[in-house]
């Protein structure tokens, strides 16, 4: 019989969001007279963009037409995205990418995950703790399960911990935070870019959620700090942006001065390494989807993008009074869509006991490490009325 990889069994027994979703089938069951409301998982539900639709729409209608039809694309994106994602994501921030630093995917999530397949596995790697359970799950998957670092978030630093004490070699990062809320300050970035400089470290930083910034001191991009062209690569997606979660369309930028070096010291281009992985095992995301995300950078698209994160902020500052007025410590609900709580007991006890009593599902923060223990996420990603509808059931219980 084959053998298996190992390094598989030294993982949790099932990713967070599906034991989540065990539970709530279970409690639907129990209660189909009950309409369950969910604040969990980090999923879209307002339709997309009208700018977005119309691309679709017209990609769909070339793709019936023999003269315009397209089979496979470059696997790095079509030019007509990516030097949008130049024009509109970084030109206006003052920050030097050429579309050739741009890798257009199906998702971040896929991207973060597989990104440190180009490293070592003896490589040391720093998680934020809480984390997103990618970061740590797939270096373990790698057998990096004893070279993980974790920076701790506290309520005494804002869940925005400081650099590590001891030299690691990739450092992922997440701001807007998921799951925290948490943003980290112009000051707060400069550190991890000198550490990343000073140990000569890569920082892989996940920018999912830069669409519901709206302090403009906060920074937008890694790049706005500078010495991070050389030491950091960067993620985006149209998950959260232009409620792409179910039509799938991220991109990775990464700096041709970002480097690495093989155990023989001989230096090498992560930008190229990454092209060759890239083009080795995908296709490229698909010609109708890479047009509907070109369309947000349309006039009329960033007004539609501006809105609906907008909505979700409305949503937020909704959850986060009503966490306020029940006397819980929070942080997050401005600049991000998501509100961290401290739940003053076991997370998965207190989710339990929402959805039981009150049908609304939220997450628990032990699914995110250690650190999130005592802790949970309420998402801000439904619609308005449920929102307000779920924060009554829960006032009234609590």
């Amino acid at each position: 019989m084959p053998k298996i990889n190992e390094h598989f069994t030294r993982l949790s027994k099932s990713y967070l969001f599906v034991e989540i979703a065990k539970r709530v089938r279970m409690w639907e069951e129990a209660h189909s007279d009950t309409e369950i409301i969910k604040l969990g998982i980090g999923d879209v539900t307002r339709p997309l963009p009208p700018s977005a639709i119309q691309a679709l729409h017209g990609a769909t209608d070339e793709m019936a037409d023999p003269a315009r039809f397209r089979g496979y694309g470059p696997e790095q994106g079509y030019d007509f995205l990516r030097n949008a994602i130049v024009a509109h994501d970084y030109e206006p921030r003052g920050v030097t990418i050429s579309a050739e630093d741009i890798f257009v995917s199906d998702g971040s999530k896929c991207d973060t995950g597989n990104f440190q397949e180009l490293f070592a596995v003896d490589q040391t790697v720093a998680v934020p703790d809480p984390v997103y359970p990618v970061y740590v799950d797939t270096n373990i998957m790698a057998g990096r399960h004893d070279r993980i670092v974790y920076m701790k978030g506290t309520p005494d630093n804002g869940f925005v911990s400081p650099p590590p004490n001891e030299h690691v070699d990739l450092l992922y990062l997440c701001f807007p935070n998921n799951p925290t809320g948490a943003t980290a300050t112009r000051s707060q970035l400069e550190q991890y870019v000198q550490y990343a400089l000073d140990h000569d470290a890569l920082i892989l930083f996940y920018a999912a959620y830069v669409e519901f910034i709206r302090d403009p001191d906060i920074p937008r991009s890694i790049f706005e700090i500078p010495g991070a062209e050389r030491c950091a690569v960067e993620f985006r997606s149209f998950s959260k942006t232009a409620g792409f979660t179910g039509l799938r369309c991220a991109y990775t930028v990464i700096p041709p001065t970002v480097t690495a070096t093989d155990s023989t010291g001989t230096t090498y281009s992560v930008r190229d390494l990454w092209a060759r992985r890239h083009s080795t095992k995908f296709n490229g995301a698909s010609y109708p989807v890479q047009r509907a995300a070109a369309a947000v950078y349309s006039p009329q698209g960033a007004v539609e993008i501006r809105e609906l994160a907008d909505y979700y902020l409305g949503n937020a500052e909704i959850i986060r009074q009503g966490i306020d007025s029940l006397g819980f410590d929070s942080v997050g609900g401005t600049n991000s869509p998501y509100i961290w709580v401290n739940a003053g007991r076991p997370s998965w006890d207190f989710f339990d006991e929402i959805l039981n009593r009150t049908g609304v599902v939220i997450t628990p923060g032990a699914g995110f490490g250690a650190g999130g223990e005592g802790f949970i996420r309420i998402s801000a990603f439904n619609d308005r009325e449920k929102v307000k509808v779920a924060m009554d059931r829960i006032k009234k219980y609590l």
